[in-house]
């Protein structure tokens, strides 16, 4: 696979800092337009003509009602009791496939403009009980914090100007996948095999750009990453550049030149780093949406390393050197603290700088995902079974991508 790499990113900040914190006062005419061109797209793949009524509707539904997406809800603001039953039917039962819907979101947000990165960031999903499919106690890898609940991974097509969620893996745990019982009641697929969650991670984006024809651009893993060398070779075996979160403590070992007392030693990230804080150099990019000043200044240095592994030794296409290493990327916001952020990547002819800018990329999905995806009920399916996760969140990233689309089409002044 050939895959594009822009060595100096620009510097992607949406002129309206609010652009990305939600619907805000979308024109109706403007999310008419783009949500019957969505439908157009999406449904087309469905047999039956009342199939893709029903799939309207729901996504207007998701659009249109106020508090949790939930069906009832849905269903009041589209038809009242009667259609509430037909489209939870629609959702949890009927034998409409999930996968085309995705494909067709993402080739149709690629007509609009290819994105500049793919993004795959987790989402966990609070839930109070432990009914619903891959209810765990867990700890989040994006934010390590322990929480009851499900864990999904998305992938974001990013651009300057768009920021959608296009495909959804669940992480089912081993006790849902080895009890009969619950993955009957859930209606899990036989095909569904456990993973660990950083496979759950890597197969988000791996399998569709394989099938789908994606563009070819970078991968931003922006989940913390423990098997490095596992999950980084993944992507390598694949020709797909990635650059991915890790823990201060991921074991690495130092190739880089500039730091030869350390070649060929074994240091946990955060020492290989506080190794080369010498070598850091000044990153100016884009400030957080919402804040005051428009750019943001810090530190960064990216470190030559390898790590052991069955992908060791494997190479990028059209990377510039040989041998199989990656960069180890760590950003200060204060030199005379810690980094604040750690990642490896087999990019490895790539500056600091441009790496930084296109790591910083992530949090357009999570800008989107806390504004957009909240107000469109992504986290919002109250079923049990996995079938109707996946049906309802197809839906509720095709109404996402309605609302940005609308807020595309309005020149913001």
């Amino acid at each position: 696979m050939s895959v594009q790499i822009e060595a100096t990113p620009a510097e992607y900040a949406p002129s309206d800092p609010g652009r990305w914190s939600g619907p805000g006062g979308c024109p109706a005419q403007a999310r008419e337009q783009a949500t019957r061109e969505l439908a157009d797209a999406l449904f087309a793949s469905f047999p039956r003509r009342d199939q893709r009524r029903k799939g309207e509707l729901y996504l207007r539904g998701l659009l249109l009602a106020e508090g949790r997406k939930t069906i009832r809800n849905i269903g009041a603001h589209v038809g009242g009791a009667a259609m509430e039953q037909s489209l939870h039917h629609f959702i949890s039962s009927s034998t409409w496939d999930w996968m085309p819907v995705r494909r067709a979101l993402a080739g149709h947000l690629q007509q609009v403009g290819a994105p500049h990165v793919w993004v795959v960031r987790p989402m966990p999903i609070p839930k109070a009980g432990d009914r619903s499919v891959g209810v765990h106690e867990g700890v989040d890898p994006g934010t390590d914090q322990t929480f009851h609940g499900q864990r999904a991974f998305g992938l974001w097509h990013v651009s300057d100007t768009l920021g959608v969620p296009v495909n959804w893996r669940l992480f089912l745990p081993d006790q849902w996948l080895r009890d009969r019982t619950r993955r009957r009641q859930a209606e899990i697929p036989d095909a569904v095999a456990q993973e660990t969650w950083e496979q759950c991670a890597a197969a988000t984006v791996l399998e569709p750009m394989a099938d789908w024809r994606l563009a070819p651009r970078p991968v931003v893993l922006n989940a913390r990453v423990d098997r490095i060398a596992d999950t980084v070779g993944r992507f390598t075996a694949a020709g797909v550049p990635v650059i991915a979160r890790v823990g201060g403590g991921g074991r690495l070992t130092v190739r880089d030149p500039a730091l030869s007392r350390h070649v060929g030693k074994v240091y946990g990230a955060q020492q290989i780093l506080a190794s080369a804080k010498g070598l850091r150099r000044r990153v100016e990019g884009p400030g957080p949406a919402g804040s005051p000043a428009g750019r943001r200044a810090s530190w960064a240095v990216a470190v030559r390393v390898d790590t052991a592994g069955r992908f060791a030794g494997l190479r990028l296409p059209g990377s510039g050197r040989s041998g199989g290493s990656l960069l180890l990327l760590g950003e200060w916001e204060d030199p005379q603290r810690p980094p604040v952020g750690c990642w490896i990547t087999n990019m490895d002819s790539l500056a600091a700088g441009s790496l930084l800018r296109i790591a910083k990329l992530a949090e357009r999905a999570g800008q989107a995902q806390a504004g957009t995806g909240e107000d469109v009920g992504l986290k919002d399916f109250e079923g049990r079974s996995f079938r109707g996760w996946h049906r309802h969140i197809t839906l509720a990233s095709a109404a996402h991508a309605a609302t940005e689309l609308a807020e595309l089409a309005v020149p913001w002044v």
